[in-house]
């Protein structure tokens, strides 16, 4: 008693905790619309806190839907079916159910029965499969769904196929010198007539003056034609590792089986054939020493030899004919032996003896041994006929199974390990738990190997000794041995083939093995394969889901050694008795083979004469269902006389013994050893064991175990162990009532019955795990009943809810450990939730579903209102007595049974979370563990609760008692307390409770009060809250918070639950709401912002509080894109995907396609747009520099001053990005960066997750409403409308199309390094961000998201991520990839072009118009200048048009760079190949003109723009098509002639006289194309164009930058840097003239330091040049701004050239200017620069680092060249460039120019004689040249880079000898010096430069040897004042000045010149300069071996004494020739010498 009134007490204290807890919810929900709104302060919610959700269900009530029925209507409730029963037959795999069909079973075999044939009982919620959770968008469905696209038509892609790219200009050096093969007579280069060109087709009523309302209007229907459905089926997927969510229906419960193998038994041949041999096949494992599976009979006799069985034979069962059979293998091992066993009729002779004949006989000499044969054959005739019922062993054989599985090789097998890539658990469930054993060394697999056929030919013949298993494991071990004995014996011969093959899925003809019809089995009649049951090496862990019920039998052996009398041929009859009459033997015994199906007796083999024979028979009984205490084994013991005698019975009974089957109620299994008796046992002894002496019987050896024998039962009825033994019958016993009842040793009354069944359910646990698992389903089927229907003993409800509850947690959590190696990816052990999915249904037979009604009628059953129920029922529910008070006891007899049996009736749902709630520690921790199985448990329940008892038409807040709801709250308080708390403890119990709560929390939501969950969610949220306050590591709790929402988000009904229809209700009170305080006043409207509205786009209160799901999920996203937020890139990655896969989901839901429904949805997402915007300056910089990032926001955030950053408008292009936006000269540059710094100081987000935010940004845009998106635009402040217009243009930039080139990137990182590096020089050029600070970001950005996303982070290196990671994909794949790339970005830009047009419709009233305005354009004008489609551009060139015709004043009055970039782009787009682009393009080129004429009557701003985009464009584009520009080019001037407005005017004839001017350029550019492939000509040509620009400053500009970029783009960069410099120059030039500044460069001058070749640009002077006149120097590079650019981007390229010492200079001039503006941020970038390269110059003072450039001369000569012939030029190539590579690559293009044998390469450097070239021929003539100084320059030039800078001389020098050679004695070898002076220094703005001056020197052998002299005696004093000393150097030196062997040394020059004193005395001052050259060299040797004794070791002694003999020798040699005295020296010549060669010369040639 005090036991119950102690539990009493407890549940008391539980229930006030809950009715508390409840109370404190329902505080928390406002109880009425009214009470919500006077806590208005509670809408000011910050964002981390969750704000009190609607009630849901009052709010359906109150607002009557106003909707008309149909698809919007559906978005208000769930549908009305959204839960069904569903009956699913269970699938059953053979033909006959194979469940016994006797009337009287015992409770357990009924359960058993019942169970294995009921159908399965699901609830389905009919619209799950819409949910993410369970029909995922992944990339296979999203290709599915991209089929049927439309094939975008790009630019880029068409001029791709036409030739090749720009990238690939090294490839095509192959093709014929211009890509496109235009003549190269001179005629290429004449005019082609305009007139007589054909134009395009002109746009009809383009001249037509319609309102602008009207083009609007057109202009959009046209846009919504052939949209995209849904935008993010051409994104890819979102990112599986993220999907949470996601779950999978479990496989319906199956019979387990292995891998499977078809083993067919084909032929037995012996080499005599004389009687019928019978085969056995069995799988053995050695190494577990077990026998895995049962035998399989086969018979391969012919009829003939089964003709000698005649006597003996019934007609065989068709059965028993199978010869092939199907192995399941579980645990593949390479240990594994099929064995083949041989038996033959019983002879007399032992073993050997009848093996003799097999061993000895060969088939050959069949007609030698023809006398023996017959014999032979006569003798087993008779033994067949007498002894034929009786067998003996004969031989057996093994194979072994992994060398057919591994020799014949795997059937291609993947290597598919669990590493690379997971099983899908349905193919796991499978295969079942054993993969575990195949791992390691066991990898060994059964299942795909390519099939075999064996032919086995060595049989061992058995040994009488040794038969018994243990024997055969020995020789199978011994097998494998390479020295294994069974090879030495004599084998049978024999051949047996046999075919082993993987087993096909559905074979046809199968037995199972109780022998029943496996599906499908097309003809009784044809010859069955029979499946073979299993033994498994191990444990296998699967419930059994049919019926089975097998007996084995084996004995093992016999002793009958002390047995008198004759007992030697012994046999073992074994009968299944079912009383002790022998008419009571039961058909049971399975039969072999040939023979009946079911056999009343069977015996085993005989050993001949052997009194203690071993066995290895195994007898296969199928159990009759029901045992009772009278079944037994029957065993008699026979002796055989295998000869007839007379008088001798054949077979004489010598012992028997038995074994009851039933004990205690189970059965008996296990090895047995028995004593044999004599005599035949007496009456009743089948009730007793054979160990029982029973009185007068006479027993074999005095009553000891004599028989051995084993019992193995496989059953599915029988568990096999004590603890479920005990457990089922207490239950059986209950449910029967029988009582008393014997349980083993004790007699169970109804008082101790229940204290033992409670004592059963504690020890359940204990119970062995695999039958467990087997009977999983068994005991969760009686633990629920025992909740449900707690048994009454004694007229008392007996309440074992506690016990239950605990047994369950128990027998789950075993289970689950049983197959840990099988979870699925949530951590789910599958067999539990197939348990629940499939098998779980309320017990009791008026609760289940009415047999028979097909599932359809019962939904409507449970749908229909009121059907009758029991009344008393229904009010024990209403008055919502809780079925679950356990002390509720009834007194017996005062209620009638069938009242007190519905009051003892309980609710599992309530009973599950009332235990759960008040359960113990020990047994939450294992309820937590496997929180999710008592979930969904309490879920099904529920669901099943409601569908029987038809409550689902009850309103919601009536379905379940209060006190049940308070359990779900108390419960859920609880788990997620525990998720909070074990997050830092166990992170993955964490994650999975986690999710299990928020999978039962969104179960909850179907199917209970919604507004009362939503109040849990928050009451979770809170407590999440409380703890991150004081979270050591908040970012793991916030994954799992995201986590949680991700999953609550993921409800199929998730739109439903938000409440879409019903509009937001804006708070009443006074107070606004936080979002529109903050958002300043509204751009546009006069009145206050509508607060409904902003309420709407803001995470507003009203929003949060009605979208209550959506609301926490965009608040997760808000909190993650937070600046502050902790691990930001994970939670980032995370809250991004979230919102990303719902919005998939919603593109991909059937119920939400109608646009007005897809609106409704989109409204949910509308904060989004603001949330993305506030989080640009953190996005991803795709379209530029992270400088560039909020422009537009800046221009129109008048308020704020930023830091100064210079340049003001965003534009892709580094030729116009050159910082820009006019300034008045000397003001500063006031453009802010957008929001402040600390907003921008966050951890920046991946490419990939910004890409992803922003196509979830264009999804809400695409489908939101207009007039919404309209209103809310109306209502931004200018900076916020400025940063949306940011979005936009980020949107374009993220999206634009790569073309099918970046594709075929074989790898697509390298494309991203290109593109950054593109993106870093921009950078540096535009002054953005300095060296420092970037490195300083780059480490930032590598730590902050390096380490959360370890290895995935590089995922988003890469600008788009490729659908998929493999790099090789095919090219279908890749085709595929750029179609739906180019749909993307085609409905992206279309998305932001609607945009535009509602915020330009927006903006008509506002004041601030104009600076929005350009801002929009300046969108319009980047989207027209990316990569598009020609949809997409027809489109946006008819926003440009209406645009410009509503607001003229935009290009023509305000910023002359708009009109510039939109001359650009639109020329670009006249150049296109696609015809409709050209088209919309010269219409809007014309009409541009038109409007600029119409405003001043000329439009000479338009001329000038159009004229330098074309140089620009001819310049820059090297796909650039001409005759496709000059086809619009004749469509403008078609279009001038038909318009008949301006018929009267002059414009007509100007835009003549512009189209003939543009025509000139173009072919111009045609001789440029010409030249494409040589870049020195290239450049020439582009040289001159800009030469001839000289009187047009913007164009000359422009076409510097052209050469610039030209030179970027082949490495030249101090080329490059070099034009930059002319073109700073130029502008300097202009500006000095317009003003005079103190901190303005003056000119050119200025810049002579950088280069003296910059005085060209002074050509610039007020006579050519007005600067005030209208369109002159109007570019934005004119300005102060545009010069700082210049200057900046002059000093990156020198930098990149690393000419650091040019920086300086540049920086010399910018500086002032920066200081002028008091740029401070700039100046601290450029000292920083100049710090980088004066640092550099020191680090790399000796210049081998740097290297400049290596000088050629090339002449070419011969009429092929044309302009070029008698040409003389000095080339720059890269440094260390070799003669051969420069020859070789001039010779080659040249030849690829002209043809072969065309091009000679003269070899020589000497003069070239014009007349004796071929005519027909070209010649290039090429010679190595080195700079020259004269000695006055070597003084100033001391440094490298001064050696190398400003070159004008170079010098090269030609040996030859008077006869022509080049070189000959010493006395002949004269020297030509030519000096070569060019026209301007190098380097220059190209790099080839005419020569202009040469003159030529010749030296006379003398002057030659003076010259060799000095170079050598400089030699050795440098080696000698080496510091520090080389002595390797200065020895090798050495030894070449005094060594005796050196040719032509200085020893043989002395001999020859200084021998005798010369007869000119013009030579004697050669002759005396010579003589003092050696003296000096003579004194330099001894300075050198004086250096070099000092240096030497040891052992270079003699080696240095060796050097100072050469050298004394030398001397000696030397001293008469150099003590001769000449006459007298001559007075010096009077020859004026250049100072660089200090001698007279014989000859001067002046060139």
């Amino acid at each position: 008693m005090a036991a119950s009134e102690r539990r009493a007490f407890a549940h008391k204290i539980n229930r006030t905790v809950a009715a508390e807890v409840r109370k404190q919810v329902s505080r928390e929900r406002s109880g009425s619309p009214h009470s919500s709104r006077r806590s208005s302060s509670s809408l000011g919610v910050p964002l981390t806190e969750v704000i009190e959700p609607l009630d849901f269900e009052d709010v359906l009530l109150s607002r009557p839907p106003d909707v008309e029925p149909g698809p919007l209507r559906d978005l208000i409730e769930f549908p009305a079916d959204d839960l069904e029963l569903l009956k699913q037959p269970r699938e059953c795999r053979t033909t006959e159910s194979g469940v016994p069909e006797d009337g009287k079973l015992d409770a357990q075999v009924r359960a058993a029965v019942a169970m294995y044939s009921e159908d399965w009982v699901i609830v389905r919620r009919r619209y799950q499969h819409l949910s993410t959770a369970y029909s995922p968008v992944t990339t296979e469905t999203q290709r599915e769904r991209q089929k049927g696209l439309t094939c975008q038509v790009f630019e880029q892609d068409i001029s791709g196929d036409e030739r090749m790219g720009p990238e690939d200009t090294d490839d095509s050096q192959h093709c014929s010198g211009s890509p496109e093969d235009t003549p190269r007579s001179s005629g290429a280069s004449s005019i082609f007539s305009l007139r007589n060109l054909a134009a395009d087709s002109l746009l009809p009523a383009l001249l037509e003056r319609a309102a602008p309302e009207d083009v609007d209007r057109r202009n959009e229907a046209l846009r919504r034609q052939h949209r995209a459905p849904a935008l993010l089926t051409l994104y890819p997927a979102p990112d599986e590792d993220e999907a949470v969510e996601r779950c999978s229906l479990p496989e319906p419960p199956r019979e387990h089986f292995g891998q499977r193998i078809l083993v067919k038994c084909l032929s037995l041949k012996f080499e005599i054939e004389i009687e019928p041999i019978f085969g056995t096949l069995a799988l053995y494992d050695v190494r577990e020493k077990k026998k895995i599976s049962e035998n399989f009979y086969f018979d391969l006799n012919s009829d003939s030899v089964k003709g000698l069985l005649r006597a003996h034979g019934t007609h065989p069962a068709i059965s028993t004919l199978a010869r092939s059979a199907i192995f399941s293998v579980t645990y593949p091992s390479p240990d594994i032996f099929l064995v083949v066993k041989l038996e033959k009729v019983l002879q007399q002779g032992d073993i050997s003896e009848c093996c003799e004949p097999y061993m000895v006989m060969k088939e050959a000499d069949t007609a030698k041994n023809k006398e023996k044969l017959e014999r032979l054959r006569l003798a087993a005739e008779q033994f067949c006929t007498r002894l034929g019922r009786y067998r003996m062993p004969f031989a057996w054989t093994a194979v072994h199974l992994a060398n057919i599985v591994s020799s014949v090789g795997p059937q291609d097998r993947d290597s598919d390990s669990e590493g690379e890539r997971r099983p899908t658990w349905a193919e796991r469930r499978r295969r079942g738990p054993q993969d575990r054993g195949c791992s390691g060394d066991d990898a060994c697999s059964f299942s795909s190997f390519r099939p075999a056929t064996l032919t086995v030919t060595n049989f061992f013949k058995q040994e009488a000794e040794r038969l018994s298993d243990e024997d055969l494991f020995k020789f199978l071990a011994d097998m494998r041995r390479p020295s294994s004995l069974l090879r030495r014996l004599r084998p049978v011969t024999a051949q047996l083939k046999i075919d082993i093959s993987p087993a096909p899925e559905n074979l046809h003809f199968c037995l199972s093995p109780e022998l029943l019809h496996v599906k499908p089995y097309p003809d009784p009649r044809g010859r069955p394969t029979k499946e073979v049951l299993e033994f498994p090496a191990r444990e296998v862990y699967a419930p059994h889901t049919c019926y089975r019920n097998l007996l084995f039998v084996y004995p093992h052996s016999l002793n009958f050694s002390s047995r008198q009398g004759s007992v030697r041929n012994l046999a073992v009859r074994i009968q299944y008795m079912a009383g002790e009459d022998q008419s009571q033997a039961l058909p049971v015994i399975f039969g072999k083979s040939s023979c009946s199906e079911f056999i009343r007796e069977a015996f085993t083999p005989v050993v001949y004469h052997n009194k203690s024979p071993e066995f290895y028979e195994e007898f296969k009984l199928r159990l009759p269902a029901c045992v009772t205490e009278n079944h037994h084994l029957f065993f008699t013991f026979y002796h055989v006389s295998c000869q007839p005698r007379p008088g001798t019975a054949l077979e004489t009974p010598v012992g028997f013994t038995w074994i009851p089957l039933l004990q205690h109620g189970r059965l008996r299994t296990g090895p047995f050893c028995l004593p044999v008796s004599v005599d035949q046992p007496p009456p009743s002894y089948s009730v007793l064991t054979p160990d029982v002496a029973l009185p007068g019987m006479r027993w074999v050896d005095g009553h000891k175990g004599v028989f051995s024998v084993e019992l193995t039962a496989v059953s599915s009825v029988h568990p096999q162990d004590p603890h479920l033994d005990k457990f089922f019958t207490l239950v059986h016993v209950l449910e029967e009532g029988t009582f008393p009842f014997r349980l083993k040793e004790t007699v169970l009354s109804e008082a101790t019955v229940e204290q033992e069944l409670r004592a059963s359910l504690a020890t359940l646990r204990l119970a062995s795990p695999e039958p467990l698992v087997a009977f999983s389903h068994h005991v969760l089927d009686k633990l629920v009943h025992l909740v449900v229907r707690p048994p009454i003993i004694g007229g008392q409800i007996v309440n074992l809810g506690r016990g239950a509850f605990e047994a369950m947690a128990h027998v789950a959590s075993l289970v689950h450990r049983s197959l840990e190696a099988v979870q699925d990816c949530r951590g789910h052990c599958p067999l539990l939730a197939a348990y629940v999915h499939y098998a779980f249904r309320l017990p009791g037979g008026d609760l289940s579903l009415p047999d028979g009604v097909p599932p359809a009628t019962v939904q409507a059953a449970t749908l229909a209102r009121g059907s009758g129920r029991p009344t008393s029922l229904y009010l024990t529910r209403s008055k919502s007595i809780s079925s679950s008070n356990p002390d509720l006891a009834v007194v017996p007899g005062s209620v009638d049974d069938e009242v007190s049996r519905i009051l003892a009736t309980k609710l599992l749902h309530e009973e599950l979370a009332l235990q759960w709630v008040v359960s113990g520690s020990a047994v939450r921790e294992v309820a937590l563990q496997h929180a999710w199985f008592f979930f969904q448990l309490m879920i099904k329940s529920m669901e099943l609760h409601l569908l029987l008892n038809q409550r689902l038409d009850t309103p919601r807040k009536l379905r379940f008692p209060g006190r049940f709801l308070d359990d779900i709250a108390a419960l859920v308080a609880s788990v997620g307390l525990e998720v909070i708390t074990r997050v830092h403890k166990d992170m993955e119990l964490a994650e999975r409770l986690n999710a299990s709560l928020a999978f039962f929390i969104s179960d909850l939501l179907s199917i209970a009060d919604r507004g009362y969950i939503f109040s849990l969610v928050r009451a979770h949220y809170k407590q999440v809250a409380t703890r991150l306050q004081s979270a050591p590591n908040p970012t793991a709790l916030l994954t799992l918070r995201m986590d949680f929402t991700r999953i609550l988000c993921s409800h199929e009904h998730y739109v439903t639950l938000n409440l879409p229809c019903s509009p937001l209700s804006p708070p009443a009170s006074p107070s606004p709401s936080v979002s529109s305080t903050t958002s300043q006043s509204s751009t546009f409207s006069s009145q206050a912002p509508d607060p409904k509205v902003t309420s709407m786009f803001e995470l507003s209160g009203p929003f949060r509080q009605q979208h209550f799901l959506s609301g926490l999920l965009l608040t997760e996203l808000a909190l993650a894109l937070d600046p502050e937020a902790e691990g930001a890139s994970l939670l980032h990655k995370k809250a991004i995907s979230a919102v990303h896969s719902l919005l998939c989901s919603h593109d991909v839901d059937s119920r939400y396609t109608e646009p007005t429904v897809k609106a409704k949805v989109a409204e949910l997402y509308l904060p989004l747009l603001s949330l993305a915007r506030d989080t640009l300056p953190r996005l991803h910089g795709f379209a530029e520099g992270s400088g560039q990032r909020s422009r537009l926001a800046s221009m129109l955030d008048s308020d704020t001053e930023g830091e100064g950053d210079i340049g003001g408008t965003i534009n892709p292009s580094v030729a116009m990005a050159i910082a820009g936006g006019p300034l008045a000269p000397g003001s500063r540059a006031s453009i802010s960066q957008g929001p402040s710094a600390a907003a921008r100081s966050g951890c920046p987000l991946s490419a990939e997750s910004s890409r992803t935010l922003l196509v979830c940004v264009l999804w809400v845009l695409k489908n939101a409403e207009p007039a919404l998106l309209q209103r809310w635009a109306a209502d931004l402040a200018l900076p916020q409308l400025g940063r949306l217009l940011d979005l936009l243009y980020l949107c374009l930039a993220a999206f634009e199309y790569k073309g099918k080139r970046a594709f075929e990137r074989i790898n697509s990182l390298t494309f991203k390094k290109s593109l950054d590096m593109k993106a870093r020089l921009e950078e540096a050029i535009l002054g953005t961000i300095g060296a420092r600070q970037e490195m300083v970001r780059r480490s930032r950005e590598r730590s902050s998201s390096g380490n959360q996303e370890n290895v995935r982070w590089r995922k988003s290196v890469t600008h788009w991520r490729q659908t998929s990671d493999r790099v090789d994909k095919t090219k279908d794949e890749m085709e595929h990839e750029a179609l739906v790339d180019g749909n993307l970005a085609t409905e992206a830009s279309l998305v932001v072009l609607d945009m535009l047009e509602i915020i330009v419709q927006t903006v008509m009233l506002s004041e601030a118009r104009e600076s929005i305005l350009s801002a929009v354009l300046k969108v319009v004008l980047y989207s027209l200048g990316s990569a598009q489609s020609a949809l997409f551009l027809q489109h946006g060139l008819a926003t440009q048009r209406a645009l410009v015709s509503k607001f003229p004043e935009l290009l023509f009055e305000e910023d002359t760079e708009l009109c510039a970039d939109l001359c650009l782009r639109l020329l670009r787009h006249c150049g296109s190949r696609i015809s409709t682009i050209r088209i919309h393009a010269s219409a809007s080129l014309y009409l541009l003109m038109r409007q600029n004429f119409e405003i001043g009557h000329n439009f000479a701003r338009v001329k000038m723009l159009v004229t330098m985009s074309l140089s620009s464009l001819v310049g820059t584009t090297q796909n650039f098509s001409e005759e496709h520009l000059r086809r619009s080019l004749k469509t403008i001037l078609t279009y001038a002639e038909e318009d008949i407005g301006l018929r009267d005017s002059t414009f007509a004839e100007q835009v003549q006289d512009l189209m003939f001017n543009l025509h000139m350029i173009l072919t111009d550019t045609v001789k440029m194309k010409e030249h494409q492939e040589d870049p020195e000509m290239l450049m020439d040509l582009m040289y001159r164009i800009a030469r001839g620009y000289q009187g047009s400053p913007d164009l000359r500009l422009t076409w510097l930058q052209n050469m610039a970029g030209k030179h970027a783009e082949l490495g030249n960069h101090a080329e490059a840097a070099q034009c930059m410099v002319h073109a700073a120059a130029l502008v300097a030039e202009y500006l000095a003239l317009l003003e005079d500044s103190r901190h303005l460069p003056v000119g050119c001058v200025s810049f002579q330091n950088v280069s003296s070749n910059v005085l060209e640009e002074s050509a610039i002077s007020d006579d050519i040049l007005s600067p005030d006149e209208e369109g002159f120097c109007s570019g934005k590079n004119f300005t102060e701004l545009g010069l700082v650019g210049l200057l900046e981007q002059a000093a990156a390229y020198f930098t990149m050239g690393g000419l650091y010492e040019a920086v300086n200079e540049v920086y010399k001039n910018l500086i002032p200017i920066l200081e002028a503006h008091r740029d401070y941020k700039k100046l601290a970038a450029v000292h920083g620069k100049l710090q980088d390269a004066f640092t550099k110059i020191m680090h790399q003072s000796s210049g081998w680092e740097r290297v400049f450039g290596t000088y050629f001369r090339v002449g070419f000569y011969g009429a092929r060249f044309g302009d070029l012939d008698e040409q003389e030029f000095v080339y720059k190539e890269p440094s260390i460039t070799k003669l051969a590579e420069i020859s070789h690559r001039l010779e080659e293009f040249y030849t690829e120019r002209f043809g072969d044998d065309v091009v000679e390469i003269i070899k020589d450097s000497n003069p070239v004689d014009k007349s004796k070239l071929d005519p027909q021929k070209a010649y290039i003539q090429i010679t190595y040249v080195e700079p020259h100084f004269d000695t006055y320059e070597l003084k100033d030039r001391v440094t490298y880079f001064d050696r190398n800078y400003g070159l004008r001389a170079f010098l090269f020098c030609t040996p030859f000898t008077p006869d022509g050679r080049a070189h000959g004695e010493l006395a002949e070898q004269h020297k030509r010096k030519t000096l070569l002076s060019t026209e301007h220094a190098f380097p220059y703005i190209k790099t080839r430069i005419r020569v202009c001056h040469r003159e030529e020197t010749v030296l006379t052998p003398v002057e030659v040897a003076i010259e060799d002299m000095q170079k050598k005696t400089r030699e050795l004093a440098f080696a000698t004042e080496q510091d520090p000393p080389d002595a390797k150097m200065l020895q090798m030196v050495l030894q070449g000045s005094v060594g005796p062997t050196v040719n032509q040394g200085p020893l043989e020059v002395a001999q020859v010149f200084l021998a005798e004193i010369p007869e000119d005395p013009k030579l004697f001052r050669h002759h005396n300069k010579l003589r003092l050259c050696f003296k000096d060299f003579c004194k330099k040797c001894e300075d050198a071996l004086r250096k070099n004794k000092a240096l030497i070791g040891p052992d270079q002694k003699e080696y240095h004494r060796e050097l100072e003999r050469h050298y004394s020798r030398l001397r000696e040699a030397l001293q008469p020739l150099l003590t001769q005295r000449l006459p007298q020296l001559l007075a010096p010549s009077s020859t004026s010498l250049r100072n660089s060669l200090n001698r007279s010369s014989f000859r001067k040639a002046d060139l």
